[in-house]
């Protein structure tokens, strides 16, 4: 059997990850061309694709920028068809783009409810779609969607309704996906985070209130590193985990063991 050290390289590999530009995606395309691959880097703003690009290719990786709303049809077809003639495979796709709308559903405006299911569940799909014809191809692929312990449960410290919405369905798409595609070689898992530390969460925590009811559902009393969910998602993408599929991993600090 290969050493564990060779089933996490992933060298003369490709890795495509959506909403890459800072965050959960940024810290995932950094880890994976740590770890050898060549990082197709996506953002809805293309300037912060290029600067996470930039900053593997500093570092002596391998990276391509690209502009890409998820949720364009078009743009999605276009950007994973460039990215494969230019790199000539594709190997791991990680769906990690996403929106929310923290308000009440009877505040709720339709557009804004169609808004985060247009990015986060379709653009999963339309991303996952394009990616999944080229891995039937080659017999073998990897795809990690990146849901949320509010996938896992009703959250309840605040209303979010279109962003549980999503979050759920994304974990019941990859079992579907993971059994559709397992007789074809690929492996479809998600991770579900807890309140990760990014500028997302930055306001919840400046508030005082609403930081201390996080950090008391939280038992080992923190919040969740971008890095720490990246090392689950490219555990999940390797060959370490090459009899994992249709599974979804809490990164939650022990908020569901609850």
């Amino acid at each position: 059997m290969d050493s564990l050290t060779a089933r996490l390289d992933f060298g003369s590999t490709v890795v495509f990850v959506t909403g890459a530009g800072a965050g959960i995606g940024k810290a995932t395309a950094l880890a994976f061309a740590q770890l050898g691959a060549s990082v197709v880097v996506t953002d809805i703003d293309g300037s912060r694709s290029a600067l996470v690009a930039d900053e593997i290719s500093e570092a002596g990786g391998r990276a391509i920028p690209f502009a890409l709303d998820v949720s364009d049809e078009k743009q999605v077809s276009d950007v994973v068809r460039d990215a494969f003639s230019r790199l000539g495979r594709l190997d791991v796709l990680v769906n990690n783009a996403g929106v929310g709308a923290r308000m009440p559903s009877t505040e709720l405006p339709r557009d804004r409810w169609e808004h985060v299911l247009d990015i986060g569940l379709t653009g999963t799909f339309l991303c996952t779609r394009a990616a999944a014809k080229l891995m039937l191809e080659k017999g073998r692929g990897a795809i990690v969607n990146v849901s949320s312990i509010m996938g896992l449960s009703g959250g309840g410290l605040y209303p979010n309704p279109a962003y549980h919405a999503v979050k759920g369905a994304l974990v019941n798409l990859t079992r579907a996906w993971a059994l559709e595609w397992a007789p074809h070689g690929i492996r479809v898992n998600a991770v579900a985070p807890a309140f990760v530390n990014t500028a997302l969460v930055k306001p919840l925590m400046e508030d005082r209130t609403m930081r201390q009811a996080i950090l008391d559902a939280t038992p080992l009393g923190r919040l969740v590193e971008p890095e720490e969910v990246a090392a689950a998602i490219v555990f999940l993408a390797s060959d370490a985990a090459a009899m994992i599929t249709g599974h979804t991993l809490p990164i939650d600090g022990g908020w569901l063991a609850r």
